[in-house]
């Protein structure tokens, strides 16, 4: 159980400010969000603010952002259509009603001529009732359409999203990945205040209760001059050294305040697959500098993003096989081993999740945001953008592929961690 509420934590922050990233840059851009989700399936929970409807779905494993003119969610108001229409103080329709029109007493039934809920924002029709006059009825620009007893509020060309200039929306798509690069830097900026960040400077760090260095008498803060004889400038000599002495008394030679201490030590013998090495029970010194903390995020999330276009590119040369590829169950069964470490572990573990899914969404991919970029960088080229319908097939495609690979990657984690051979 705790596997499970981990990894809805997880993987929900990490939707969640992804998501946020689109959510907010569309709303600077003027561009109406319909609905801001996190996850996928049948509505678990919804809240309407304003106007956005706010919901969590049953499956945790994604989410969106439904924007104004990227879904062809309002209804076609055809000319012969009966509509009623609900006018507020300023002669300004604020509902129209297609169906449910006996639930409005109020309302003005027309019968429409024609209508524009995009651009000029009127209705032109013959009221009930009246001479055959053609009427024309302006709209307000929060308008809504009333079906039934749902409601959606109209958009404008003005608050759709591809009214908007290109830097506008390039910019909303490419916050999302923005966003999970964003949470990287603050989980590991927050680990740097927990743990503080781990320096190569020739410090005795933290010591074991039981280690060997902590019975001989050394202190956290000692500084390392020399083991044997041999000079030392950094922790990774001591390591190297300890290591390759197992069983081997060893004499450090340190600076503590004013005084210059030999300690002898010898490192207690160890093996792991196999090799033996040696280990006297200290960790590497740490520094909790707030300047330290704070750049410590930032190069922890280049550097784990430099590590995972390395192995990217692996994929790409064929030195890293698609079977080696994790999915949401793969990701899963890792987040258990993990939470078992502790939540320190499993905040890095998040991080570094993080950071792949702003990387997997940069790519130049069909249907993810890597791909709509691209679409926006030929349109800047072109000096006008592409064939909707021809972009939509390309990302369709796209992602038919991509589910695809989906099951084939989901179908490999069950084989390797629940299908014994």
């Amino acid at each position: 159980m705790n596997t499970v509420i981990a990894f809805i934590i997880i993987f929900g922050a990490l939707v969640f400010f992804h998501e946020l990233g689109h959510f907010v840059f569309a709303k600077r851009a003027g561009i109406l969000v319909r609905e801001f989700a996190i996850g996928m399936g049948p509505k678990v929970f919804s809240h309407k603010t304003k106007e956005t409807l706010y919901t969590i779905r049953l499956l945790p494993l994604g989410g969106y952002v439904r924007m104004a003119g990227e879904d062809p969610e309002m209804m076609e108001i055809k000319p012969g259509h009966r509509v009623a229409l609900i006018l507020n103080d300023d002669d300004l329709v604020e509902k129209v009603i297609l169906q449910g029109k006996d639930r409005f007493s109020n309302a003005r039934a027309v019968e429409v001529e024609s209508a524009d809920l995009e651009h000029e924002l009127i209705i032109k029709g013959y009221e009930d009732g009246e001479d055959e006059t053609l009427k024309t009825f302006r709209l307000s620009h929060k308008a809504k359409i009333v079906e039934d007893q749902t409601e959606t509020q109209i958009a404008p060309w003005d608050r759709q999203f591809g009214s908007k200039k290109l830097s506008a929306r390039a910019m909303t798509i490419f916050a999302g990945p923005m966003m999970n690069f964003v949470l990287a830097i603050v989980i590991f900026t927050a680990l740097g205040f927990i743990q503080g960040v781990q320096v190569n400077d020739p410090l005795i760090g933290k010591l074991l209760p039981d280690g060997s260095a902590n019975e001989a008498g050394f202190k956290e803060g000692d500084v390392v001059l020399s083991i044997d004889g041999a000079e030392i400038s950094n922790f990774e000599d001591i390591t190297e050294i300890v290591r390759s002495h197992p069983g081997e008394e060893l004499v450090f030679t340190v600076e503590r305040g004013d005084k210059t201490l030999d300690i002898p030590v010898t490192p207690k013998r160890e093996v792991a697959e196999g090799k033996e090495f040696g280990l006297i029970g200290v960790q590497a010194p740490v520094d909790k500098s707030f300047t330290s903390v704070a750049v410590n995020g930032f190069t922890e999330t280049y550097h784990w993003t430099v590590e995972i276009f390395r192995l990217l590119g692996k994929l790409v040369t064929g030195q890293f096989s698609i079977d080696m590829l994790a999915g949401p169950v793969g990701i899963y069964k890792t987040t258990e081993t993990v939470a078992k470490s502790g939540v320190l572990l499993l905040m890095k573990w998040a991080a570094l999740l993080s950071i792949n899914l702003g990387i997997m969404n940069l790519l130049p991919v069909p249907a993810l945001d890597g791909g709509r970029l691209l679409f926006f960088g030929v349109e800047a080229l072109r000096g006008k953008p592409i064939d909707r319908q021809k972009e939509g097939m390309v990302h369709f495609i796209g992602f038919a592929l991509l589910m695809v690979l989906m099951i084939v990657v989901t179908w490999n984690d069950i084989q390797r961690f629940f299908i014994i051979k």
